[in-house]
């Protein structure tokens, strides 16, 4: 599958003879995007729609025999008014946009943007779903593609090639449609990208935009499924699993964690948590969670962590990941006075202050703990016990 690149797809050779089919291809790529132009009425006069379609698939250099036969656009004009009138397109454009939507509540960690067609509802070619991911730890990304057993490829852009302020990574998906998505910096999620040529903003939208566009188009759609997921709430502890295993993948300053990788500390603050507090669910559930948000934004991971889980924690427990780096400063002695005495007076206090010690603790290598699933199955007998 040939990567993203604003000069895809590439002009073919001088042709020699008969022409090669991935110049028919590209002739009727330029055919269909000039019909495109003339039905959504950027043009009304075909040759200037089959000049703008060729710079568009081309680029400005282009040969007057690369463009296609007024019949060919025509033809293509013909085809996209009849799938129109049918309803044929209405009905893929639809169901191409609940895809987007599923995959987009699956990648909400990482503030995926929609784009392209399946947003605008233009008519295009080649029905495919592009994304923009945002985050600093794409492994991160790969854990949940394969937790969903996605068929997927991943691709590093190499520093040389990578533009400025351009896409780190590449992710092509074998789905109910092909998804295309480029994965930038997390920093980069408040971005607004322009067209090169015109310095035009490109719409995009984020997943909350994206749902109340799905409520504005199909109401009655959106009614029977938000039924159907209250029916089949998710599994916070496969919301768990997800945001954990990535951390095996991210790696703090040595000197302050000689341990490794931030899951085997979070391992080792969660066995400490379950020694001191064996019967606490919410407190044990917060020593394993606390540093979740470090593969999502290492800048902030408390508000990512928090962010990441809403809905899948109760009150209590996010409320000791918190705050629990504030209770760090309180034992190192460099909280404001004013903040010691806000988390003083909170009657889970004594419970913060040991999250505290045992995230201090956790920074030594060769400690045996649990794994991550025999943790959460430990979890999940808690909350049988507690009635859940």
């Amino acid at each position: 599958m040939p990567p993203f690149s604003a000069s895809w797809p590439p002009r073919p050779p001088q042709p020699i003879g008969t022409p090669t089919m991935s110049e028919e291809s590209l002739r009727r790529r330029v055919a269909w995007e000039a019909a495109r132009i003339l039905f959504g009425h950027e043009e009304t006069e075909l040759f200037r729609a089959k000049r703008k379609a060729a710079q568009r698939i081309y680029g400005p250099r282009f040969r007057r025999s690369d463009l296609p036969t007024n019949r060919e656009v025509q033809m293509e004009l013909q085809r996209l008014i009849q799938l129109q009138e049918s309803g044929q397109y209405a009905e893929k454009l639809r169901l191409r946009r609940l895809e987007a939507l599923r995959w987009m509540r699956l990648l909400e960690p990482f503030q995926p943007r929609l784009f392209g067609s399946t947003l605008t509802g233009e008519p295009t070619l080649e029905p495919t779903i592009l994304f923009r991911l945002f985050s600093d730890s794409p492994e991160s990304i790969r854990r949940v593609l394969e937790t969903e057993g996605a068929n997927y490829r991943m691709e590093a852009i190499a520093p040389a090639d990578r533009k400025l302020f351009g896409p780190t990574h590449r992710i092509w998906l074998r789905a109910a449609f092909p998804i295309r998505m480029r994965v930038y910096p997390y920093r980069q999620h408040r971005r607004v990208f322009r067209c090169r040529g015109t310095g035009q903003v490109l719409p995009q939208v984020s997943l909350p935009e994206f749902e109340e566009l799905i409520l504005r188009w199909y109401p009655q759609l959106w009614v029977r499924q938000i039924r159907s997921e209250a029916q089949r709430p998710p599994d916070r502890f496969q919301v768990y699993y997800m945001l954990l295993a990535a951390l095996e993948e991210v790696r703090e300053d040595p000197w302050k964690h000689p341990e490794g990788d931030v899951l085997y500390h979070s391992l080792q603050v969660f066995e400490l948590a379950r020694q001191a507090r064996p019967y606490d669910e919410e407190f044990q559930l917060a020593a394993l969670l606390h540093d979740v948000g470090k593969a999502i934004d290492p800048k902030d991971h408390v508000a990512a962590a928090l962010k990441a889980l809403d809905g899948f924690i109760t009150e209590r427990t996010a409320w000791f990941i918190q705050h629990h780096v504030e209770a760090l400063a309180f034992r190192d002695g460099t909280l404001g006075a004013r903040a010691r005495r806000r988390l003083m007076a909170s009657e889970d206090f004594e419970e913060l202050m040991l999250l505290a010690q045992f995230d201090r603790q956790s920074c030594r290598q060769g400690v045996r703990t649990v794994d991550l699933e025999e943790a959460l199955q430990s979890l999940r007998d808690l909350a049988r016990l507690c009635g859940e």
